[in-house]
């Protein structure tokens, strides 16, 4: 008997938070072999159960194994990792599944339509119905709008498809895009890039264009703003600013938006109330208990947006690149 199928039935007679706490102390590569191990388990004998057990510690021999499978491995894998589970819950399904097409589900989708642009409707519509929803939405959007409407009413009206279709068009494709399976790809420029170069400009610059930006695109605008200045940037704040924001969130807000954040902001927003008011803060804050990131999120860009209407009326300069403005006599 192989190590991986005994650490896999050894899993399987834990309980999950037990058991996905093992799988946290594990490498990637092992969390997969054994999880797709779990995944092709059924049910366990006692017999199995009770010989691999008592190679690791005493047990008792009469108890059964719930048994694997792919549910089971899901279960343990997320309890690990929780919203960082999905690039090992995708390897395991390919693996047990074995899914049509997924060898594009690590391709860009802006890649997948370069190649998929110039087929028939027909064969389009097979690839994004094996694709994730988003992936095949952002490939959909791609296409021309005569296309786009070509392939939906295929997708709408495909029934089951022959597995020899399916494993033709899938291996075509795939010899197709081995050169770019091949390649490493890295992200540049998008809205983030904007917002870092904007943050080291000076503000007449920032000023000029965002102004300019703002009659074409006023969306644009506020997306780029959102990223040039982060709930992170107030511990940069000097007191007399942080109180100014202050003045304008609620103590609700803030205890929320302090959960996620680093210990130098959260001291100074304490440092800037009175002793009174920072212990009601610390003691709301311990009250709430565990709070989704989420809504931590969500409270941190309301006072991001609390501080940029600040700034919009006049009330308070952000600063974000940290240079000096030159002073005029």
């Amino acid at each position: 008997m192989g190590d991986i199928r005994k650490a896999a039935v050894l899993l399987t007679t834990l309980p999950e938070e037990e058991a996905a706490d093992i799988l946290q102390r594990l490498d990637s590569k092992q969390v997969e072999m054994v999880s797709i191990e779990i995944a092709k388990l059924k049910s366990v004998s006692a017999e199995e159960q009770e010989q691999i057990i008592v190679q690791f510690a005493e047990s008792n021999p009469a108890a059964t194994a719930e048994g694997g499978g792919l549910d089971r491995a899901k279960n343990l894998v997320q309890k690990a990792f929780g919203k960082n589970a999905g690039g090992t819950l995708d390897t395991i399904r390919q693996a047990i599944e074995e899914v049509p097409f997924a060898f594009l589900r690590t391709i860009d989708s802006q890649n997948i339509l370069t190649y998929v642009i110039d087929e028939h409707p027909q064969t389009i519509a097979l690839v994004l119905s094996h694709l994730p929803a988003a992936a095949g939405a952002a490939i959909l959007a791609g296409l021309p709008p005569e296309r786009q409407i070509s392939v939906v009413q295929r997708i709408a009206q495909m029934g089951q498809t022959s597995p020899d279709i399916i494993k033709e068009v899938e291996h075509g494709l795939e010899r197709r895009m081995s050169s770019v399976m091949s390649q490493s790809f890295e992200n540049a420029g998008g809205v983030g890039a904007v917002a870092e170069m904007l943050n080291v400009a000076d503000r007449a610059t920032e000023r000029q264009l965002m102004e300019q930006l703002s009659l074409e695109d006023a969306e644009l605008v506020e997306e780029i703003r959102r990223l040039m200045f982060v709930f992170e940037d107030m511990a940069k704040f000097n007191d007399k600013d942080l109180q100014i924001v202050m003045k304008n969130v609620e103590t609700s807000q803030w205890a929320t938006a302090l959960k996620g954040c680093s210990t130098e902001l959260r001291d100074k927003v304490f440092k800037n109330m009175s002793t009174r008011a920072a212990d009601m803060l610390k003691e709301e804050i311990g009250y709430l208990g565990p709070v989704k990131l989420s809504a931590v999120e969500a409270k941190q860009q309301e006072i991001v947006d609390i501080v940029r209407r600040l700034e919009d009326s006049g009330e308070l300069e952000l600063n974000p690149g940290g240079e000096q403005e030159a002073l005029v006599q």
